[in-house]
């Protein structure tokens, strides 16, 4: 068994949000797909692991350990980036358009 699994790794997302931010709450396994996929993204193009013990790991490992540990938070498009934590944000249509072509590129 994957760990965490997909309903501890929301439960933790949702825990971590704070109520008095613009920090998303995941209701969905789309939604955790789409931002775990989207930090693993970031981290293949330089971005710093932000938990230790990423040396060896593949770029999704470590995104789900970010987010599974409070490291990274999503937040909404309007939200100011310029903040002390690392912000990820989440675009629904733009995500899934690319989601579904990547899709399409590697079911051959």
């Amino acid at each position: 068994m994957i760990h965490p699994s997909y309903s501890e790794l929301i439960q933790a997302i949702n825990n971590n949000a704070e109520e008095d931010d613009n920090t998303m709450m995941l209701n969905s396994r789309y939604s955790l797909v789409l931002a775990t996929s989207k930090r693993a993204r970031q981290l293949i193009a330089g971005a710093e692991p932000l938990v230790k013990g990423a040396a060896g790991k593949k770029p999704l490992s470590v995104a789900i350990d970010e987010f599974y540990q409070g490291q990274v938070k999503i937040v909404a498009d309007n939200h100011d980036e310029a903040e002390e934590t690392p912000a990820l944000t989440e675009d629904i249509s733009a995500e899934a358009e690319e989601a579904v072509q990547e899709t399409a590129g590697t079911e051959e």
